[in-house]
């Protein structure tokens, strides 16, 4: 029995029914459709307010919606998806995300590597390295934020402009004349800061992706380290595994 009597088992059914009709709405919706008011369903499955406040917040708890303030509450937004798929040489291929990408540029400055820096990329202390910050944006939708070290000397003459749009690596071959080859890369969970989440345009503590790698190209030099922040709502990355007779 709750506090007032009634039966708690008649709440968790007038949930259940209130969530069930919400997942109906979520998967016959495209992603970023609005949600009917709180009222509106109320009155549609003659239940209270709270009980539909309670069942939207377990979904958006779940990432099946999304709360946008002074908006409203949506379906959640379609994930832009980066598939990583095996090789024979146990490492994986990275193919192009999805979505038209293009980047606003925040920092640009170039500075003497110091030790942290010198150590990444393989130079001497008083080497210079070009620190470049920027925003990823997809379909006019802020989805990162990356942050690339890479030796000065090695792209003498890149400008801010020549970052904000096209494939970096396809840049850096064409005219610089380096050629990735390799990488290490890790991916671990954060949680966004208040300048992360002003950029990424997502609430404080919004759940993100961070990942960093370190990239060597074909004549063995330590070409990049980068840093990115991922929005955990809107990006995934998906894997093709083998294996073989000694996998775990």
């Amino acid at each position: 029995m709750t506090s007032n009597g009634r039966p708690a088992t008649r709440a968790t059914a007038k949930r259940d029914l209130v969530r069930a009709h919400l997942l109906d709405v979520i998967e016959q919706s495209g992603p970023g459709t609005s949600l009917a008011a709180e009222r509106d369903l109320a009155q549609e499955l003659g239940v209270s307010r709270p009980t539909i406040r309670a069942a939207v917040e377990d979904l958006i708890r779940s990432g099946l919606l999304v709360r946008q303030h002074g908006r409203g509450t949506f379906t959640a937004p379609h994930k832009v998806t980066q598939e990583m798929t095996g090789t024979t040489t146990n490492a994986l291929a990275v193919p192009p995300a999805e979505g038209e990408w293009s980047s606003r540029v925040i920092s640009f400055t170039t500075a003497p590597a110091g030790h942290t820096r010198a150590a990444r990329l393989g130079l001497a202390l008083t080497d210079l390295v070009l620190r470049i910050t920027r925003v990823r944006i997809v379909d006019d939708e802020p989805m990162s934020i990356e942050s690339l070290e890479l030796p000065a000397e090695l792209v003498h003459g890149l400008q801010p402009r020549d970052v904000e749009s096209g494939n970096f690596y396809r840049l850096l071959r064409d005219r610089f004349q380096i050629t990735v080859m390799d990488a290490v890369q890790t991916l671990e969970p954060t949680v966004a800061n208040p300048d992360q989440a002003d950029l990424l345009d997502c609430p404080v503590y919004a759940p993100l992706l961070q990942v960093e790698r370190t990239t060597r190209d074909t004549q063995g030099r330590t070409v990049e380290f980068a840093q990115a922040f991922y929005r955990g709502d809107r990006y995934r990355i998906t894997s093709k595994l083998r294996f073989d007779a000694d996998s775990g």
